[in-house]
Parts: structure tokens; C-alpha cells; sequence
């Protein structure tokens, strides 16, 4: 008998969505899978729309993530882990889509090839725009040098992982909101896990409004001090594991994420703005870059008094 998938998934007033996430799951050609749907607290009817799955079919199953776990996606994650028994594990989100062969194409390469993990593309869509675009380099013989700045990117609904190899590590960090994907795939792959690549895009990531994806650009400054906190405390991990190539690339990688929010707080004339200009000048003074401190001042101390200088932070 085939190896049972545990498809996990997160939703948060996802009615609207979750539907057409779950019968992509029912036209999987691969038919051994559990379906966990944890709602983090929906106030919409999901529940409702989630139940007449778990009715309609068996493998799908409805809970509520508990107070053990904290708010947020990766704490029902966490708890939807707890809850599952297959032999693979697969994250997913409640609005996103998989294409019919997903599954079975990753647990055939797993098994032929006898590894920890398959990754797959993705092409990305919207409700409006059904044919999917676009994809991403999942691969690179550098792997976690360009994983860290973006060269390479799969998100958390590419791997299909082998539960043997997750079991035991910590897996998802409830603190983290934005970056959750890009944090517990680098952890992952500090471990370094034996990986198929599977040069086909299996999945379509969906694009709205409410997308978590777009509250960095909107300048949601919650959502950036997640980002934040989890690439420095990336700049930690890396020092621990004496990757120090890797940390030193991030380091600048962070510098120019503070530049652009220091940028951005300047044009919204936000009351961020001194503290972002501070935390790049401490970036450049850890990296030597005392040109770059000093076209920081100029254009910063510029822009509030004169409100130009802005290419500075370009």
C-alpha cells in the first residue's frame, strides 16, 4: 500500500478561498492522504464551507487550533503536525491550488531517488487571471548562500517532506508572521537534508488582496519588524553554525532592507522613519560602509529638511 500524505493547512476567514483549495486536493491522482485544516479563529462561515468537505469526504479533517499554540499560520501549523500520522508531510495554504499530479510526482521522486525531500515550482495566479505565470529557480549549487538573498525561492507549499526528517526539530516559529516560508526552509536546510528537485511547476500560489505577501510594500510595519527580527535572528543561527560567508551576505542583504525601509518611511513621513535611519546606520557601521553612512546622513537629514535626497535610499 502507498505512504500516506498529510496535507496541512492553515485558514483564517479563507470562505471565499478554501473551497477551490479543497477540491484541488480531491482531484489528486494520488488518493493516500490526510487533509488537516486548523482554523486560527475565522469569524467568516469556514467553518461551514470546510464541513461540507469533512462530510463529503473522509480524508479531510476540521479543528481549531487551541491556546497551547500561538495566533498566526504557523502556529496552527504546529498544531496540524501534532494532529497528522502520514509518512509525508505537505504545508499548504487555504488559497492556494494543486495541480492534479502534485503528490504523486513528488512521492515518486522521493522514493526513487530515496530522499528527505522533493521540491517542486510554482507559478503564481489570480482569481481574475487563471493561467498561472511565472516561476522561481528552486535550485543552485550554492544552495543556502542564495536562498538567504533571494537568487533561489520555494515557498512553504513546494517541498513535500519525509515526516522521519522533521521529526524531532523545531518546526515552525510562532513569533514569525512574514518570512515564515523563507525561516523554516533555511532551517531545514541547515540540517542539510538529501533533496530531489522536480523542474515543474505543480502548484499555483494565488495573488489577492488580502495576500500576507503584500504588507511589506504597504509599509505595515508590523509585518517589517517580523522580517526583521527573523534575518537577524538568521545572522545568529549562521554564526552558531560557523557560516560565516553566508552571514556576512546577509548582513549587507539587511543593510539594503533597511536602506529601502528608511526610503520608505522618509515618503510616508512616517514616525518610523529615525528608527529605520538609526538601525542602517548601525548596519553600515558593523560593515565598514562609511560612504554609505555618510550618503545615508546626507540624504536623510536632506529629505527632512528639504525633501529631496530620496536617491540616496534607492
Amino acid at each position: 500500500m502507498s505512504n500516506k500524505v498529510s496535507i496541512i493547512i492553515p485558514t483564517y476567514n479563507r470562505a471565499h478561498l478554501i473551497g477551490e483549495t479543497l477540491e484541488s486536493v480531491m482531484r489528486q491522482t494520488y488518493h493516500n492522504w490526510e487533509c488537516i485544516i486548523v482554523d486560527d479563529g475565522s469569524t467568516d462561515n469556514t467553518y461551514q464551507v470546510v464541513d461540507s468537505y469533512v462530510k463529503k469526504d473522509g480524508r479531510f479533517q476540521y479543528h481549531k487550533r487551541p491556546n497551547t499554540h500561538n495566533k498566526g499560520g504557523n502556529g496552527a501549523r504546529n498544531y496540524g503536525f501534532e494532529l497528522s500520522d502520514g509518512s509525508y508531510i505537505k504545508w499548504f495554504d487555504s488559497d492556494d491550488l494543486m495541480l492534479p499530479t502534485c503528490l504523486q510526482e513528488q512521492v515518486d521522486l522521493i522514493a526513487q531517488q530515496q530522499t528527505d525531500v522533493c521540491v517542486c515550482k510554482l507559478k503564481r495566479f489570480s482569481s481574475e487571471q487563471k493561467e498561472g505565470w511565472g516561476d522561481y529557480e528552486i535550485e543552485s549549487s550554492n544552495l543556502i548562500a542564495d536562498y538567504l538573498i533571494g537568487n533561489i525561492s520555494f515557498y512553504v507549499c513546494c517541498p513535500l517532506w519525509n515526516r522521519a526528517f522533521l521529526k524531532g526539530k523545531e518546526l515552525f516559529d510562532e513569533k514569525v508572521s512574514t518570512l515564515d516560508d523563507w525561516d523554516f526552509n533555511l532551517r531545514m536546510l541547515y540540517e542539510n537534508p538529501r533533496i530531489s528537485f522536480l523542474d515543474k511547476a505543480l502548484i499555483l500560489y494565488r495573488l489577492h488582496e488580502n495576500s500576507l505577501v503584500r504588507e511589506i510594500p504597504r509599509f505595515n510595519v508590523k509585518e517589517i519588524e517580523s522580517e526583521i527580527y527573523t534575518r537577524k535572528k538568521h545572522l545568529v543561527l549562521l554564526k552558531q553554525m560557523g557560516l560565516l560567508k553566508e552571514r556576512k551576505l546577509l548582513e549587507k542583504y539587511l543593510k539594503k532592507r533597511y536602506k529601502y525601509f528608511t526610503g520608505e518611511a522618509l515618503l510616508r513621513s512616517s514616525a518610523y522613519g529615525n528608527h529605520f535611519y538609526k538601525a542602517l546606520l548601525i548596519s553600515q557601521i558593523k560593515l565598514g560602509d562609511f560612504f554609505g553612512l555618510l550618503q545615508t546622513t546626507v540624504g536623510y537629514f536632506s529629505y527632512k529638511l528639504f525633501k529631496r535626497g530620496y536617491v540616496f535610499f534607492k
